[in-house]
């Protein structure tokens, strides 16, 4: 394999401090709570009846270590699986997995070490669901998290919960589908704003969720900008010679921008925030951009589904799947593969050359 090339990203001295702990040299991380889409969804669209983006069925989870779909859309494990295991911390089980019928948390102690709300079909605007019929849009998922807060102070005290919040990690990755909503066809949001207008609404509207978790205790935040997703198979589909969709990524490059500022703004703000940004479409475009260097021979077509780009149809029982899941970056139409997303952690987490604020 030939030596990869250098990545990107834009840090705060926090991600320092990330490195650290898991080399055993401070304090670890306590616990890790996930807000995003299906990118790190672990199972929580699994209990929403409506919803059609959903993963508990085979093929996915064929190379899980149980071997059996869970709820991710992957082959095997995602970036929340990775993430945690970075910090030394069992996987967060998914919100709703702790609640009962009647929507109230359970007794179990399993919100100390974290929980994941992340939903297959999320966007930081309520508006994604309709493409998927239902999921937890980000401003529920914060709202289910501050009950998990009430818990916490309930079952810890409120300076013991402060305290261990404080030394919590806050994972947010979400903002795709938002993307792929405006430019959809027939999209009302396209036709009610510009491009600019919407990823600034994006932008502003990610802003206030973050200032609504750090009032409810969050003051470590990791959070992701969006891939480069014009070059998912489902974008690529729509192409008969299989190009990027190079508006899509354009406007996904804008929304990192407002991203990367809004972070430097709360920094301003509350100057106890730490925060890491992760530059995702880098570390995606690079290895879209030099494939062999990460062992990957295939970057277009998608491992499991049907048709053109095996994107024609998503990844079911019906579907066909390769062989070889690691020389593939995406699993289904939209979705890395188990080796890709322990690639990308790995980046993320080791980047040799991290720009300080």
């Amino acid at each position: 394999m030939t030596t990869r090339p250098p990545l990107s990203f834009i840090t705060s001295s926090f991600f320092s401090v990330l490195l650290f702990a898991a080399r055993g040299l401070c304090q670890s991380v306590p616990a890790m709570y996930i807000f995003g889409d299906s990118l790190v969804d672990v199972g929580n669209n699994n209990y929403l009846s409506l919803s059609i983006a959903r993963a508990n069925f085979a093929h996915n989870g064929i190379d899980f270590p149980t071997g059996k779909p869970t709820g991710r859309f992957s082959n095997g494990k995602n970036a929340a699986d990775f993430f945690a295991e970075k910090v030394g911390l069992p996987s967060p089980a998914p919100y709703l997995s702790l609640v009962s019928k009647f929507k109230k948390l359970s007794s179990s102690n399993a919100t100390v070490t974290g929980v994941s709300f992340a939903s297959g079909g999320a966007g930081i605007l309520n508006g994604t669901d309709e493409l998927f019929r239902q999921s937890i849009p980000l401003t529920k998922q914060v709202g289910y998290y501050s009950l998990v807060h009430e818990q916490l102070v309930q079952q810890l005290g409120p300076d013991e919960a402060q305290a261990h919040l404080s030394k919590s990690l806050f994972l947010v990755i979400i903002g795709s589908n938002d993307l792929f909503g405006y430019f959809n066809k027939n999209s009302k949001a396209s036709k009610e704003y510009t491009p600019q207008q919407y990823v600034d609404l994006m932008a502003s509207t990610l802003k206030g969720l973050l200032q609504r978790l750090y009032e409810l205790g969050a003051r470590k935040f990791v959070v992701s900008g969006v891939g480069v997703i014009g070059c998912c198979p489902a974008q690529r589909k729509r192409s008969t010679t299989s190009d990027c969709n190079v508006e899509v990524n354009t406007w996904s490059v804008k929304y990192n921008d407002g991203l990367k500022a809004l972070l430097q703004e709360l920094k301003t703000e509350s100057s106890d925030i730490q925060y890491s940004y992760c530059e995702t479409y880098d570390v995606m475009n690079n290895f879209i951009e030099h494939p062999e260097a990460y062992g990957f021979t295939e970057i277009k077509e998608a491992c499991c589904g049907r048709g053109y780009l095996k994107a024609e149809f998503p990844c079911t029982p019906i579907s066909t799947y390769c062989s070889n899941r690691k020389n593939h970056i995406f699993w289904d139409l939209y979705h890395p593969t188990e080796y890709t997303s322990s690639i990308f952690a790995d980046s993320v987490y080791n980047a040799s050359q991290p720009l300080l604020n």
